[in-house]
C-alpha cells in the first residue's frame, strides 16, 4: 500500500458519476461468453458444501517414512535494508532477496544431492537451507529439467513430520503459464516453495524409477529471507500477544462485527514474492453472474501485476480471531499455495483481477459487487490485514472521485473526477499491508481496491485512495464476472502415478480421485494435469476410456476408429466409456496433449506440457513418442 507519500490537490467535494472508462488491459487468460445482456450488481454467493476432499498439499508423514538424510547449506546473517518493513511506496514488504551461491547452479546443486534408493526403485535427496534470523524462509527452485512424476518435499527439520509435497507436472505447469505469458526470465523459470515460519527448510526431491539422476537440472540460485513473523509462535504468550497485535490500536477487529459474517469469509491474507523479496497485501474473493463458484480474486495492480509474480502467490483464509477481541488466531485458518492465473491486470485503476489455481477453501464467501459508480456520502466497510495482522474493519465514507498518479517518490492525487474514490475514514484506518483490500458498500458489494493514502491511527481524517472497481470492470473484468450463458465450463482432470506399473491414470471425477486417494497408496496424486468439458460441446469430441486388465493400466484416446479398433480386437481392455471431452484440433485457445507408447509394459502416457514431453523424449528412450493426440485447455 502506497502510504504517506501523496500529495492532494485542492478540490471540491462533488458528488460525480462517470461513464465507464477505457483503460489498461490484460491477459494472460482466455475471457468467459461476452455477456448477452447488461450485468451491474451482483449478490454475494455462499458455495454449498461437498464431500470431496480438501487438497492442500500438506500432510502428514508417517512413521514408517524416513526423510533423507540432508547436506546443509547455511547463510549468515543479512543487512537489512533500512525500513525494508515500510518503505511508504508499493506493497508491504516482509523479505529480503538472498543469493546462494552454494546452489547456484544445477551443477553446483548436484553437488549438494546425496541420492538414497527408495522402496519403488527410484531416488531421493533432500538439501537442508537455514538463513540465520530469519523467520521463514522460500526457496526459489530454478527449473531448467524436472520429470513430471517426482515428487517435491518442503519441511522444516524440527517438523519433519508435516510436509508439503508437490509434483513435478504441476510446478512445470505454473512455470508454463509465466513463459505463456511472454516472460522468458529466470524468474519465470523459477517456483517458489511455501512459507513454514521457520528459518531452516528443506528441499526433497523423490526421482521415478529409470530417471537418471544426471537428468536433473535445478538450482536455488536465491531465496526469500522472511524478516517478519507470519506464522504464528507458539511460545511464550507474550510473543503470541505481540504477533497478534502487530498493527496500529485504532484497528477495529472484523470478528466483532456479526453483520459482516459472509464478507470476512471473502477475504484472504496474501503472501508472494518477486525478484526475491517477499511481501503482503490483501486480496477478496468475487462472485460471478451465474454463482459458478469460481475462484475469481481481485487486488491491487501495485501488489500483483504479472504473471510469473501470480504463480508464487499463497493466500491465508479465515485469518482472523475466533471471538470478539480474542487476540488468538481462529482454528479455521487454512492456507492455499497454488498461486494463481493472471486475467487482468491496470495501473490506470490500480487493480488486478486474477483465478486461483486451487479451489476457495470450504466456507468461503464469493463476495457481490456493484459495478456502478459510487456518489459521495456513500458509507462503505473496509476489511483488510494491517501489517499483516489479524482480519480488521474500517468504517467510512466516499467523498468522491479523484485523479491519482505515480510519481517518483510515491503518488499524487488531485481533482474532482477520476478513477479513483476518495475514502476518509469516522472509525479505524488502513496500513501496509492492507494493499488490494476492498471496500464493501451497504456492507455486501465491492465497489473498490485499496490504492493508498496518509490515514493512520494519528491521521484519522486524512484520505485513502481506492481503484474504482466500476472502471475496472468495465475496462476489462466484465468478461469473466458478467457471464449469464449456460454453457457448461472446462473441469480439472486429474493425475496420478503409479510406482510399480510406470503408468499415469487420469480422471476428472473428484469422487474418483478422493477414493484413489484414500484406498490406492500405490497411486501418487500428481494435481491437476488439464481442462476439459464434461460434455460434449459444439466442436469437440468424447474422450474414451479403456482399463488393460493384463497391465493395470488404462487407455485414453479421442479417436473413434482407434476406439472401435480397441474394442473389437484386444480383449484385455474392458471399455469404460467417454469420460470428458476435448478437441481433434486446435481451438479455442486450447494446448496439445502429446502421447507417448511404452513397449515394455504396453502403456501409454500423455502430458500438456512441453517441458515434460521434451523430457521424456531426452532421457526416456524407452517411451515412444506418438505426437499431439487431441487438444484440451492448461486452465479453466
Amino acid at each position: 500500500m502506497f502510504k504517506r507519500q501523496f500529495s492532494w490537490g485542492a478540490a471540491t467535494l462533488l458528488s460525480v458519476v462517470l461513464a465507464a472508462c477505457s483503460g489498461g488491459g490484460g491477459s494472460p487468460g482466455e475471457p468467459g461468453n461476452a455477456p448477452r445482456a447488461e450485468v451491474l450488481m451482483v449478490d454475494g454467493y455462499t458455495a454449498p458444501p461437498t464431500n470431496t476432499l480438501e487438497i492442500t498439499g500438506v500432510r502428514k508423514r508417517s512413521a514408517s517414512e524416513r526423510p533423507p538424510a540432508p547436506t546443509k547449506v547455511r547463510l549468515d546473517a543479512p543487512s537489512l535494508p533500512k525500513n525494508a518493513q515500510d518503505s511508504g511506496i508499493g506493497p508491504y514488504q516482509v523479505g529480503v532477496a538472498r543469493d546462494v551461491e552454494a546452489t547456484r547452479t544445477g551443477t553446483k546443486m548436484q553437488q549438494h544431492f546425496n541420492w538414497q534408493p527408495t522402496a519403488v526403485g527410484g531416488k531421493v535427496a533432500a538439501i537442508s537451507f537455514t538463513s540465520t534470523g530469519a523467520h521463514g524462509v522460500r526457496l526459489g527452485l530454478l527449473v531448467r529439467a524436472l520429470p513430471g512424476s517426482a515428487q517435491l518435499r518442503i519441511y522444516s527439520q524440527d517438523k519433519p513430520g508435516t510436509v508439503f509435497e508437490i509434483a513435478g507436472q504441476q510446478v512445470l505447469q505454473r512455470i508454463q503459464a509465466n513463459l505463456d505469458a511472454g516472460d522468458t526470465s529466470d524468474e519465470a523459470r523459477t517456483w517458489w516453495s511455501p512459507e513454514f515460519g521457520s528459518g531452516e527448510v528443506t528441499l526433497e526431491i523423490e526421482l521415478p524409477p529409470g530417471t537418471p539422476a544426471a537428468s536433473l537440472d535445478v538450482a536455488v540460485p536465491r531465496l526469500s529471507h522472511i524478516f517478519v513473523p507470519l506464522e504464528l509462535p507458539t511460545a511464550p504468550e507474550e510473543q503470541l500477544q505481540a504477533k497478534i497485535g502487530e498493527s496500529d490500536a485504532c484497528n477495529l477487529d472484523a470478528t466483532c462485527y456479526s453483520q459482516y459474517a459472509n464478507q470476512r469469509n471473502a477475504v484472504a491474507r496474501m503472501i508472494f514474492t518477486s525478484g526475491g523479496s517477499t511481501f503482503v497485501c490483501t486480496g477478496t474473493l468475487l462472485n460471478d453472474a451465474t454463482s459458478s463458484g469460481t475462484p475469481y480474486f481481485l487486488t491491487a495492480n501495485h501488489c500483483i501485476s504479472s504473471q510469473s509474480v501470480a504463480s508464487t502467490m499463497q493466500t491465508d483464509w479465515f485469518y482472523r480471531s475466533p471471538s470478539c477481541d480474542s487476540r488468538t488466531l481462529s482454528g479455521s485458518t487454512t492456507r492455499r499455495t497454488g498461486g494463481a492465473t493472471l486475467l487482468y491486470t491496470a495501473s490506470a485503476s490500480d487493480t488486478t483481477f486474477m483465478r486461483l489455481n486451487d479451489s476457495a477453501p470450504s466456507g468461503a464467501f464469493f463476495a457481490g459487487w456493484d459495478a456502478n459508480a459510487q456518489s459521495a456520502g456513500t458509507s462503505i466497510v473496509g476489511l483488510h490485514h494491517p501489517s499483516g495482522d489479524l482480519l480488521k474493519a474500517s468504517f467510512g465514507t466516499i467523498n468522491g472521485q479523484t485523479s491519482c498518479t505515480s510519481t517518483a517518490s510515491g503518488f499524487s492525487c488531485s481533482g474532482t473526477s477520476g478513477n479513483f474514490y476518495r475514502v476518509t475514514w469516522s472509525q479505524g484506518t488502513t496500513e501496509g499491508g492492507s494493499s488490494g483490500s476492498a471496500i464493501f458498500k451497504n456492507s455486501t458489494q465491492v465497489v473498490g481496491t485499496l490504492y493508498g493514502g496518509s490515514a493512520s491511527c494519528s491521521a484519522l481524517t486524512s484520505p485513502d485512495f481506492y481503484g474504482r472497481f466500476d472502471v475496472a470492470y468495465n475496462a476489462g473484468i466484465k468478461q469473466w464476472l458478467a457471464s449469464n450463458t449456460s454453457t457448461s465450463t472446462r473441469q480439472p482432470v486429474y493425475r496420478f502415478y503409479n510406482a510399480g506399473t510406470g503408468a499415469h491414470f487420469f480422471t476428472s471425477s473428484a469422487a474418483e480421485r478422493d477414493s484413489v486417494i484414500q484406498n490406492l497408496r500405490s497411486f501418487a496424486y500428481e494435481g491437476v494435469a488439464f481442462y476439459a468439458y464434461p460434455a460434449t460441446e459444439s466442436g469437440q469430441s468424447p474422450v474414451y476410456r479403456f482399463y488393460n486388465t493384463a497391465s493395470g493400466a488404462h487407455f485414453y484416446t479421442i479417436n473413434d476408429a482407434e476406439r472401435s479398433y480397441v474394442q473389437n480386437n484386444l480383449r484385455t481392455y474392458s471399455y469404460e466409456g467417454p469420460i470428458w471431452s476435448a478437441q481433434q484440433a486446435a481451438a479455442s485457445g486450447s494446448a496439445p496433449i502429446y502421447r507417448f507408447y511404452r513397449p515394455a509394459n504396453n502403456t501409454h502416457f500423455y502430458t500438456i506440457n512441453q517441458a515434460e514431453r521434451d523430457f521424456v523424449i531426452a532421457n526416456n528412450p524407452g517411451y515412444i513418442y506418438e505426437g499431439p493426440t487431441y487438444y484440451a485447455w492448461t486452465g479453466q
